[in-house]
């Protein structure tokens, strides 16, 4: 064994060992515990001996080891581990049960020992650990080449480490002698989920519960079929919550309903497993081979919405990888291979044989003392209370919805009201089909589903099956007839306003009601949340009021039979491109510095209008919208989303023949070239940008040709045709010159600046970027950006001046971070890692680059010109820390979000205040000649 003054260096095997229960064993063992700690470090420095591992510190039962060899390292805790197990203890319960851990990273040992984050992330990997049991991290397991003859590596998943944020992948060692099972290691945490937190007890259900836990065991695809509010949801996340230590990879909760589009269902769930597109390449390739290897279940929520996307992605998936399982709710099968259709019953009704409440009774008795603000239900009202639940065939949605009104009313009351409903109102008439609308484009689900067909587990009866199995009343207890009954209630302003209101995507506040209605919406806006058909959320700010999905679908289909839908989605699409105009204004009306953070409230009604827009509204309405959506889509690295309903806006002007201007295509065009940029689709970029100037050059505008003309240095800069795309920046600049539209060439004023940056003109540059500054602070659009002093800081740095590059890059990242630039604020964080290394700060430097990478990468967004330049400055400070410090401080850096990393680059110590700062020291005089 080596001594502490051999330790190794460079990458680095860790290994802690310990006695599990070292407490217990000496308490049962008392004198004879002493004997058996000998005896146990004796053996474990005999079979350490013949290896290179050095022997750190020995305290109590535990040691510490370092190797220059992960695959030594982990021969050596195997050959131990079989010498604890062979030795001939005093008995059976003394023999000690001995914990091992491995970790490699890259450390340099100082004074004898180890000060390095690898370090502890070994002995957290051995504390996770059961005894007689090895663990080793992905780092080891990647070195350790090879392994023990007979022995393997058992890959365990994702855990968290005591102390650490990011998931360590563990592996058990496993061979001949050693034992096997375990229970799950000890981390600081359970297995990685995203499982929605349930702010409401979970009522009955136990019957259900097991059988459906029994066909996800037998089964790789459960389907939860039922009605619309019959608790599908609910009982996939309560199922799931008690199944999360069997899947080591993870349990994945995505919710479909939130997915405007089909295209981007692949997307939704990539997004839940932090996984990012890839240029070229489709995302559910990507889904697949992430999920190939892994163990992991995937809940699939509400996949009607999009069913055919839904059902394409499953089947991917489950060929792709034998350890993925999915379980999804929805309202029809999939029709897939292996799929397991369990069609979910509504609550019971009746008493139990023991006589305790019913499943039914017991949820609304839970959710009615919710709303009685705590107070129990009379003992008189225990009848009408089934009667209620019985009516509404223990429907759970429509339970909750009768709990919220028995706020007002009597369990009596609200028995008799649903009599007097299906009596009066819907005896001896089927529910209405709704009118079919233009296109066939409903905005929202439907929720009208027959509760019959989802309590007897068969296909909906006909109309005379069941006028003889049920009475009139009782063949119209639906979803449609519990909201009806709510509907009908309604005078005609409250009425209008509920269908009106289904247009919106999320909750509206006051203003945003009074703008749809032009009207004082205050009346009937209380008349719907006094009848639980809106929720109104207080807050500081004022109330925002909010619509459940299933009265929402409800109030969509009346909007459609009204005939009101057109008028109401294009006075939704109206509001929206006035909300965008307004993220660009003042409240007193004048154009303000735009702030993307202005436009992430507006994302969820915008995509909404855009869907409307590009299957049964105006193109060219779709069209505006995303022109206003474009810097947010690629700051926000949704730059694919953007090219996505582009091309859904195409498609429908091809489809309507919708005449759109010359100059709002060759907009639409240059923009799309943008977003195929920033996406890494360079053919694509290209295309379009060719398109946008010959629409342009149509238009005959000279502002919009300047813009486009300006884009066209882009797709060259991508494809490293630097020298002709400084030739096209220079013609723009010329041109727009003359014809005074220098404002709309900026693009190429500050490609021009970048190009000649890279080659080293930095004096025109310089002077090219100061003639700029007026032009960018006279275009609110541009100002945020701070382009102008970011790149004369770059050129600052180029010159070796880092008070110069030290100011202008912290102006420029204050400004892009207020204002909601992360993409550019990214680069920004890079220059000034840049300056911190020039100015001999490497840490600092090497923290800020892994921060600025890593939030790129999250986004999606590309580096551009400056790529080649950050990866030179990055070699040379790895050069300057060496490989484990530098992979350290970096690593460190990958953890900060993008506003802690600015958070750091912005407390970066001005040259100035350095005390080797000469900037305000007096010259020595001249020498006599």
């Amino acid at each position: 064994m080596s001594t502490p003054t051999d330790l190794p260096s460079g990458l680095v095997t860790f290994v802690f060992t310990d006695i599990e229960g070292s407490t217990r064993l000496a308490q049962l063992l008392g004198p004879g515990y002493r004997p058996v700690l000998r005896e146990h470090r004796r053996l474990l420095r005999r079979t350490l001996a013949s290896t290179e591992g050095a022997e750190l510190l020995t305290e109590g039962d535990s040691f510490f080891i370092a190797f220059s060899d992960a695959a030594a390292a982990l021969t050596a805790c195997l050959t131990a581990q079989l010498a604890l197990t062979g030795h001939d203890w005093p008995s059976p319960e003394s023999a000690p049960r001995v914990r091992m851990g491995l970790h490699t990273g890259y450390a340099e040992p100082r004074d004898g020992e180890y000060a390095s984050p690898e370090v502890h992330r070994a002995a957290r990997v051995a504390a996770a650990a059961h005894g007689g049991q090895v663990l080793c991290s992905a780092a080891t397991a990647r070195h350790a080449d090879p392994l023990p003859v007979g022995a393997s590596l058992l890959d365990l998943g994702l855990h968290r480490l005591r102390g650490f944020d990011d998931r360590e992948r563990l592996f058990q060692l496993v061979a001949p002698g050693l034992e096997r099972q375990f229970p799950r290691p000890r981390t600081a945490d359970a297995v990685a989920h995203n499982l929605p937190t349930q702010v409401t007890t979970f009522i009955g259900r136990q019957a259900e519960r097991a059988e459906l836990d029994r066909l996800m065991r037998q089964h790789r695809l459960v389907t939860v079929l039922g009605a619309g509010g019959a608790g599908k949801t609910r009982l996939a996340v309560e199922l799931a919550a008690c199944v999360v230590e069997s899947y080591p990879d993870g349990l994945w909760f995505v919710d479909i309903a939130t997915v405007t589009d089909p295209g981007l269902v692949a997307f939704a769930v990539a997004a839940v497993l932090g996984l990012r597109p890839e240029p070229g390449r489709p995302m559910v390739d990507t889904l697949v081979e992430y999920a190939t290897d892994r163990r992991m279940l995937i809940v699939l929520d509400t996949c009607d919405a999009q069913p055919a996307a839904s059902a394409e992605l499953i089947s991917r998936l489950l060929a792709g990888g034998g350890g993925v399982r999915v379980l999804a709710t929805s309202r029809e099968s999939f029709g897939l291979p292996g799929e397991v259709v369990w069609r979910i019953p509504p609550l019971s009704v009746d008493p139990r044989p023991d006589g305790a409440q019913s499943d039914a009774v017991a949820l609304l008795l839970d959710r009615t003392v919710a709303a009685r603000g705590g107070r129990q239900p009379h003992p008189a009202e225990e009848a009408d209370l089934w009667r209620v639940v019985q009516r509404l065939d223990g429907l759970p949605l429509a339970i909750e919805l009768a709990a919220a009104r028995l706020r007002v009313l009597s369990a009596g009351q609200l028995a008799e009201r649903l009599d007097d409903v299906l009596g009066t109102l819907d005896a001896g008439r089927d529910d209405p089909t709704p009118t079919p609308t233009e296109g066939d484009w409903s905005g929202n689900q439907e929720d009208t589903v027959d509760l019959v067909a989802a309590a007897t587990g068969a296909s909906p009866p006909t109309p005379a099956t069941r006028a003889v199995r049920r009475s009139a009343a009782e063949r119209h207890l639906t979803m449609q007839a519990t909201v009806t009954w709510s509907y009908r209630t309604l005078g005609p302003r409250a009425a209008r306003l509920l269908r009106w209101l289904s247009v919106f995507a999320g909750p509206v506040d006051l203003a945003t009601v009074q703008w749809l209605l032009d009207d004082d919406p205050l009346d009937p806006l209380s008349v719907l949340v006094d009848k639980s058909m809106l929720l109104a959320e207080p807050s500081a700010a004022g109330s925002t009021y909010r619509m459940l999905d299933p009265i929402r679908a409800y109030a969509a289909r009346r909007l459609a039979e009204a005939g009101e839908e057109r008028t109401a989605r294009d006075r939704h699409v109206a509001w929206s491109t006035h909300a965008l105009e307004r993220a660009h204004l003042g409240p007193d009306g004048r154009p303000v510095t735009l702030s993307l953070y202005a436009l992430d409230p507006l994302a969820g009604e915008l995509r909404a209008a855009l869907r409307w827009c590009a299957t049964g509204g105006s193109a060219r309405a779709g069209l505006r919208l995303a022109g206003g959506l474009d810097q947010w889509w690629r700051e926000r690295g949704l730059a694919r989303e953007g090219r996505l309903w582009l091309f859904r806006l195409y498609g429908r002007i091809a489809e309507t023949g919708e005449v759109i201007p010359e100059a709002e295509l060759a907009a639409a065009y240059h923009l799309h070239s943008l977003h195929a940029g920033a996406d890494g689709e360079l053919a694509e970029e290209l295309r379009f940008s060719q398109r946008a100037e010959a629409a342009a050059r149509q238009a005959g505008e000279a502002g919009l040709l300047a813009r486009v003309l300006a884009g066209r240095a882009a797709p060259l800069v991508d494809m490293g045709q630097f020298v002709e795309a400084e030739r096209v920046c220079r013609e723009v600049i010329d041109w727009a010159h003359e014809q005074g539209v220098m404002g709309d060439a900026l693009f190429a004023v500050f490609s021009l600046a970048e190009l000649l940056w890279q080659r080293g003109a930095l004096d025109e540059a310089a002077e090219l970027l100061g003639a700029a500054r007026p032009i960018e602070a006279a275009r609110p659009v541009e100002r945020g950006r701070r382009s102008v002093d970011m790149l004369l800081g770059m050129v600052a740095l180029a010159r070796g001046d880092l008070v110069a590059a030290h100011e202008h890059l912290l102006v420029a990242l204050r400004s892009r971070l207020s204002h909601g630039f992360h993409g550019r604020a990214c680069d920004t964080v890079d220059a000034i890692a840049v300056r911190c290394a020039a100015g001999g700060d490497a840490l600092t430097a090497a923290r800020l680059f892994g921060a600025a990478q890593a939030t790129r990468a999250s986004m999606r967004c590309t580096p551009g010109i400056h790529d080649a330049y950050w990866s030179q400055r990055q070699a040379e400070v790895r050069e300057r820390l060496g490989d484990g410090a530098f992979d350290a401080a970096y690593e460190e850096g990958s953890e900060l979000s993008l506003e802690e990393a600015a958070a750091l680059a912005l407390r970066v110590e001005h040259p100035d205040l350095a005390a080797d700062s000469t900037r305000f020291t007096t010259p020595a005089p001249p020498v006599a000649p």
